[in-house]
């Protein structure tokens, strides 16, 4: 008698299905892979100078061989961008709010909002650096005034979001409007919040890339700038890489941070 552990004859077996992660990240590996390779030999084909466009494999050897150099530079700008990025959420929240409020909030604001944003940040960055001096402040404020436009739309976006019916009913029950906000209004737009910072951390490592453009002794866009100059091209490409790594590690950690405390709202924007 066979024991049962073992497959009862004319039962198929089931196909072997790699876990979802691997599946979602087996695309996008196997693209990037054909792309270096391509890469790699175009450019040994014909011959591209290095200080034009280095190989993959000079760009690697560069990240080698200057690793604790970009790792001191990368740990700079990753304190800019965090710094930025969490003032952006202590003020994206209460100026969502009271946008949301009233229309006269709304109307006094969104001007405020939109003329900051359309001031070119390369342009304000020098200016900052006049008025706050050669520190870090000024790129955090740069990398701020990146970050908090997009998360503060979404916010109110998702604050407005809710449903007119449970607005009236919290009204009925005599629910404050505290309540309302943080009983209603706050968990429908929890979706749209995250949309929002997962824009926002991209846009503050940019913001941040750039404020080093200007006034910078340290961090992965000084580095690109000073690397360039002397022609060390490698090297820019490796802080290039390194800097587009550090951009997807900080969105799959936001990414992370729903799905773990919000699986609901991850659910309905897969949806």
């Amino acid at each position: 008698m066979p024991s049962s552990s073992e497959t009862a004859p004319g039962r198929p077996r089931k196909p072997f299905r790699p876990p979802a992660w691997a599946q979602e990240a087996g695309a996008p590996i196997a693209i990037l892979v054909v792309l270096f390779a391509v890469w790699e030999a175009s450019v040994w084909a014909f011959s591209v100078p290095r200080f034009i466009l280095p190989a993959p494999s000079a760009i690697w050897t560069a990240a080698t061989d200057n690793s604790a150099m970009l790792a001191g530079h990368t740990m700079a700008t990753a304190r800019t961008v965090l710094l930025g990025f969490t003032a952006s959420i202590l003020l994206s929240l209460p100026i969502a709010v009271a946008i949301t409020s009233s229309r006269t909030m709304a109307n006094t604001i969104y001007p405020m909002l939109v003329l900051t944003q359309s001031i070119p940040k390369v342009a304000l960055a020098p200016i900052l650096v006049v008025i706050l001096g050669a520190n870090e402040l000024p790129r955090v404020v740069i990398t701020f005034l990146v970050a908090f436009f997009p998360l503060v739309l979404a916010t109110a976006a998702g604050l407005k979001s809710a449903p007119a019916e449970l607005l009236e009913l919290g009204r009925a029950c005599r629910a404050s409007r505290w309540k309302e906000l943080w009983r209603i209004r706050l968990p429908y737009a929890v979706p749209f919040i995250f949309s929002g910072l997962k824009a926002a951390i991209t846009l503050s490592v940019v913001g941040a890339v750039v404020a080093e453009f200007v006034n910078a002794d340290r961090g992965l866009g000084y580095l690109i700038v000073t690397s360039t100059a002397f022609f060390q091209v490698p090297l820019a490409w490796a802080a290039l890489m390194v800097l587009s790594l550090f951009g997807i590690l900080l969105f799959q950690i936001v990414a992370l941070v729903e799905r773990v405390f919000f699986p609901w709202a991850a659910h309905e924007v897969r949806q």
